[in-house]
């Protein structure tokens, strides 16, 4: 499997077309003309995915105020994308890259390793990605505490 090479501030921000929570598909060309925050993330409904959820959804007024939608991403399927969503009441779109394209297409599909065995996982990252489509910023190697008040502030200074 060859790894797509890291993207960088200033590239066009690979388009993707996958199925999203309550079903249908979800397109990064859907976001023509505004801001996106795409944010990848591991797993549904773990401790660090669910704070960072909660988080982007507790400012997600503020988002929309500065003209920025968020979408999250993982490898997740599209029923566990509903469950989380409907048990932590959240409101944007997840989207589920259930083949690891579009994860590898971003760079952050990478071997991972955890009491010593490796394994293929989503390197936690955020994309903040401007109307024409280019990536504005990203944010490699997440940590959660005050990333989404981070993400925010660079969004309404785009």
């Amino acid at each position: 499997m060859a790894l797509q090479a890291s993207l960088a501030e200033g590239d066009r921000a690979p388009d993707f077309t996958l199925g999203r929570d309550g079903g249908g598909t979800l397109s990064l060309s859907d976001f023509t003309g505004r801001k996106l925050v795409l944010y990848a993330y591991p797993k549904d409904d773990t401790p660090g995915c669910t704070q960072e959820a909660i988080a982007f959804n507790g400012l997600r007024k503020d988002f929309a105020a500065a003209d920025t939608e968020i979408v999250g991403i993982s490898p997740d399927p599209v029923k566990r994308h509903d469950k989380f969503k409907a048990k932590h009441g959240l409101d944007f779109a997840l989207v589920a890259d259930e083949e690891q394209n579009a994860l590898q297409d971003y760079g952050i599909w990478v071997e991972k390793s955890m009491y010593g065995r490796s394994y293929m996982g989503v390197e936690r990252t955020t994309f903040l990605i401007d109307r024409d489509g280019k990536i504005a910023r990203i944010w490699r190697k997440v940590k959660v505490p005050g990333h989404a008040e981070e993400v925010l502030a660079a969004a309404k200074d785009l």
